[in-house]
């Protein structure tokens, strides 16, 4: 594989991926959930989109059930937290548990299915006319009065539920999106490799987790729509940062060492913010000092 080759394919999945991390993004940052069901729902969309693929749906249809099904999924994680009084972080845990069955029942008892004999056209073109036109939309709706109070209950319950928000729906059509466009980032995966694993959904979180800290850290937008941008950016800068410590002969790391690479990159990033947020605590310090020096003198 030529050099041009690996950088189309690194952003290629980096994009796919970004639509992992826009999800997660939604959940965690937008209505402060700590939402686990990624992993399984990236998985049980992967697995329906093969099925039907293999049973001679178009890809289009197949992509479109993939995403229904991971929005499923977050409903169901969400009928837990309101209505079972289950926590958000179980209620995830719990349905991407469950999940793994489901997946495997869906793919027939089998832990893979192959797609490479089947024609498929999930390429650099189809991606982006995929991706452009749902970031477009997802940035509009941020901005819209539904975004500022999807947005509002992420920041303050208390205050959104004064002002007459609906906590519950809001917290419902937060995990349903998430899930969905998971689920369609599965889809997506799995027709651009061309099989389904049962178990790769592993590492989902965390890939969508690194995006999201990377875009925070990188790309410093200041209006909350524009984060979906940074979180589809951070997400190929972190699959660039992944194919560079793979060919660092320096650093002799192998494919098994991914994990490693993933986690190290992470702690980096989440240190260097934790640093910049104390050297900003500290001017601010500093300023008071200098304030209150100043009063003195004056007086």
């Amino acid at each position: 594989m030529s050099g041009l080759q690996e950088i189309i394919m690194t952003t290629d999945v980096g994009l796919i991926y970004g639509l992992v991390a826009v999800g997660i993004y939604l959940t965690f940052r937008t209505i402060n959930f700590a939402d686990m069901t990624c992993d399984g729902s990236f998985v049980f969309g992967s697995s329906v989109c093969a099925t039907l693929i293999q049973g001679g749906a178009s890809p289009g249809i197949a992509m479109l059930f993939a995403t229904i099904v991971g929005g499923i999924s977050g409903l169901f994680t969400g009928i837990l937290n309101v209505y079972c009084k289950i926590s958000d972080l179980l209620s995830g845990i719990i349905v991407a548990f469950m999940l793994y069955s489901i997946n495997l029942k869906v793919m027939g008892g089998m832990p893979n299915i192959t797609l490479n004999d089947l024609e498929l056209s999930m390429n650099s073109c189809a991606i982006l006319a995929i991706i452009v036109p749902l970031t477009v939309l997802l940035v509009y709706l941020l901005f819209t009065d539904f975004g500022l109070a999807l947005r509002s209950i992420g920041y303050n319950k208390r205050f959104s539920e004064v002002m007459g928000i609906n906590i519950n729906a809001m917290k419902f059509f937060g995990l349903i999106l998430s899930n969905a466009l998971i689920g369609l980032g599965g889809a997506m995966f799995t027709q651009y490799q061309g099989f389904c694993d049962v178990s790769q959904g592993k590492g989902t979180l965390i890939a969508g987790l690194a995006a999201v800290i990377i875009g925070e850290k990188v790309f410093r937008f200041k209006r909350a729509g524009f984060f979906i941008l940074a979180c589809i950016a951070g997400s190929i800068l972190y699959r660039f940062f992944i194919m560079l410590a793979l060919h660092s002969d320096f650093m002799h790391i192998e494919t098994q060492d991914i994990n490693l690479v993933a986690g190290a990159i992470i702690i980096v990033m989440m240190l260097i913010r934790k640093d910049q947020k104390l050297q900003q605590s500290g001017n601010a310090i500093l300023m008071q000092k200098n304030l209150r020096f100043t009063k003195q003198k004056e007086e």
